[in-house]
């Protein structure tokens, strides 16, 4: 009873993973481009990959989530999700003790996770996978446990069916995700989403920070930590003789207290110039927005169809946002970082759509132009 219970808990664990992101496979790789960066692991040749690994990890993630859950192949299914348990247990541990990845991804946008939470999360799964293991192990069979063979066992029939219809919707669901929009959006920039209303939440309850100042003491070497409050109270750390020196290049900024948190903190439309019209466009009846956050990427001519579309719309507050400053001809051109664009468009380029904030529509430029 218990291990079955433990079975099933684990397997829908996997499974709710991976399903969270199959509906977002293109969201999932711009967490692998993380992975890839020079700050992390410093392998940016393989970014242009990171979509086809991206696929690959939910592929692996699912499949063997759903078999251990239909208990086929167990030997080989719990074998193979320990591996992947310690895999991303060491993406995990390496993405908090270097501070360099903050999120996963490991539930795309429906579950965020620090990286400490994601590491303990990893080792809880270990320990629990290794547990069904050992209480498994005297089911598992003493030949070809690890082995494949395409002669499946008459009783196991009907559970390879239950995987190849669980594979085929899962195809289905992580396709359109791609092709067009997730099915689920889990972000905070779905649809009905009142951008205005989110900046006051923002607004009204933000993070706060301290710095903590590493001061050393010149007579005796002692090092210690002092937040910038104490530091300004006690005289002894800075008046005109003090022993006490802060250190170059060692203070620390340190989350005190968390705020409201959505991704929209970082929706910020700046022109070329730097003048930041975020307010002026969240404001306006109607807004399109075109984003692109490899316009290098897209091309002139679907460029000049959108442009011509857009102003076609009813409104005269359309603008074309981008990395690069000249990307729109005939459209203003606003700015934004692209890691900011890619939380918001999963496509390059994008169309958004807002009246007073509020987004009521978003699609790729493809679906967007027929």
């Amino acid at each position: 009873m218990i291990k079955g219970l433990l079975r099933f808990l684990l397997a829908i664990i996997f499974i709710l993973s991976g399903f969270v992101k199959a509906v977002d496979l293109v969201g999932f790789s711009f967490k692998m481009e993380e992975y890839f960066a020079p700050n992390v692991f410093n392998m940016p040749f393989f970014e242009k990959f990171a979509l086809p690994l991206s696929i690959f990890v939910v592929v692996l993630e699912l499949l063997l989530g759903f078999m251990l859950l239909i208990k086929l192949k167990l030997k080989f299914t719990l074998s193979a999700l320990i591996a992947l348990c310690i895999f991303f247990g060491f993406l995990t541990f390496y993405s908090a003790y270097y501070n360099v990845v903050t999120d996963c991804g490991c539930f795309g946008d429906a579950i965020k996770f620090t990286p400490w939470q994601s590491f303990i999360k990893d080792i809880v799964l270990l320990i629990g996978l290794i547990a069904v293991f050992i209480l498994y192990r005297k089911e598992f069979k003493k030949k070809d446990a690890y082995s494949y063979s395409a002669k499946k066992e008459t009783g196991n029939k009907f559970k390879y069916i239950l995987l190849g219809v669980f594979s085929v919707a899962m195809i289905v669901v992580g396709a359109y995700g791609i092709i067009h929009e997730p099915v689920i959006d889990f972000r905070d920039y779905k649809i009905g989403t009142d951008l205005k209303t989110e900046k006051i939440k923002i607004a009204k309850n933000p993070f706060q920070y301290k710095t903590f100042y590493s001061l050393k003491n010149s007579k005796t070497g002692e090092v210690i930590k002092v937040n910038q409050d104490d530091y300004i109270k006690k005289t002894e750390y800075w008046a005109e003789g003090s022993p006490w020196k802060i250190e170059d290049g060692k203070n620390e900024s340190v989350l005190v207290k968390e705020g409201y948190k959505s991704e929209i903190a970082k929706f910020k439309l700046e022109d070329t110039s730097g003048t930041d019209l975020t307010q002026q466009i969240i404001n306006t009846p109607k807004a399109i927005l075109i984003f692109t956050y490899y316009p290098q990427n897209v091309s002139p001519e679907v460029i000049k169809q959108l442009e011509a579309k857009v102003k076609t719309q009813g409104t005269t507050a359309v603008y074309g946002v981008s990395t690069l400053p000249n990307t729109f001809k005939t459209i203003k051109n606003l700015m934004m970082d692209a890691t900011a664009i890619k939380t918001i468009a999963r496509s390059n380029p994008f169309v958004l759509v807002l009246e007073n904030g509020k987004i009521v529509d978003k699609q790729p430029a493809k679906d967007y132009l027929k």
